[in-house]
């Protein structure tokens, strides 16, 4: 067994940072957000190199649903990881199940300095003005070279977006979506994390990337019989020229991109 004291900043956490969300939640919600960390280079490179990595699983909400299904995809990457749920509230703590243990907690990580950090669907629910404090507050609390997975998605897990960070702040936005649900790639900008949503507007550099993507989308019509996920790869091709996207490693069943946090940061 893991010795988890080892893996704690201070006994006892202390309060716990946050605030008590709707808690919604659903069977494969995460989805794509969880492909995407499986097979994400930095992630699966920070995972192995320990031999015995923690992931925090920040205000998994109602249910325990979602923190066992990264469970199942991060020990695709590392069988003997560690993952815990944390819950604000003390009435959604759970007993231990599926190999994840739930603990009560917010952004202050209950005194954990874990490799790998998720919330999803959290800071939504904050107003923007407390995103940067959160963010601080999390990434100083992570393990040496660890990662923090923001985001948010829509009930169904049709339509997500989630930011990369790292120590030192923010280094990239994903978009992931069912092309055969979204028409259009800025149809996504209604699930921006809290630290963009606002942003959307012209003048703004998020704002010039989605109308780029959405113009490359409908340059790539002519793929349009070869499905969706066709059109895409083209579409993605095309707006690659002009924005620092992350090439495709692998073929997706989702239309995914991921593009460098510099490049659509706020303006101010």
């Amino acid at each position: 067994m893991p010795h988890y004291h080892n893996l704690r900043a201070t006994p006892g956490a202390g309060k716990p940072y946050g605030v008590i969300t709707r808690g919604t939640t659903g069977f494969n919600r995460l989805r794509r957000s969880d492909r995407w960390t499986r097979y994400n280079p930095r992630v699966q490179c920070l995972l192995r190199s320990v031999p015995s990595p923690l992931a925090v699983d920040v205000g998994y909400g109602a249910s325990h649903t979602t923190t066992v299904e990264w469970a199942r995809w991060l020990r695709e990457i590392h069988h003997g990881i560690e993952v815990v749920g944390l819950e604000i509230d003390p009435a959604r703590v759970l007993p231990p199940r599926d190999g994840v243990r739930f603990e009560l907690g917010g952004f202050e990580l209950a005194g954990y300095r874990p490799h790998l950090v998720r919330a999803f669907n959290v800071l939504r629910q904050y107003d923007v003005d407390q995103v940067a404090d959160v963010w601080d507050t999390v990434c100083s609390r992570l393990a040496p070279g660890g990662l923090f997975i923001e985001g948010t998605c829509d009930e169904v897990g049709r339509r997500c977006a989630w930011l990369l960070l790292d120590g030192t702040g923010p280094r990239s936005l994903t978009l992931s979506w069912d092309p055969h649900h979204t028409p259009t790639p800025s149809d996504v900008a209604e699930r921006l994390p809290k630290a963009l949503i606002h942003r959307n507007v012209p003048g703004e550099a998020i704002h010039a990337f989605l109308s780029d993507a959405d113009a490359a989308w409908e340059r790539a019509a002519g793929w349009a019989p070869h499905g969706p996920r066709v059109r895409w790869r083209h579409a993605l091709a095309d707006l690659a020229a002009d924005w620092p996207v992350t090439p495709q490693r692998r073929r997706l069943s989702d239309n995914t991109v991921t593009v460098e946090w510099s490049a659509i940061a706020p303006s101010s």
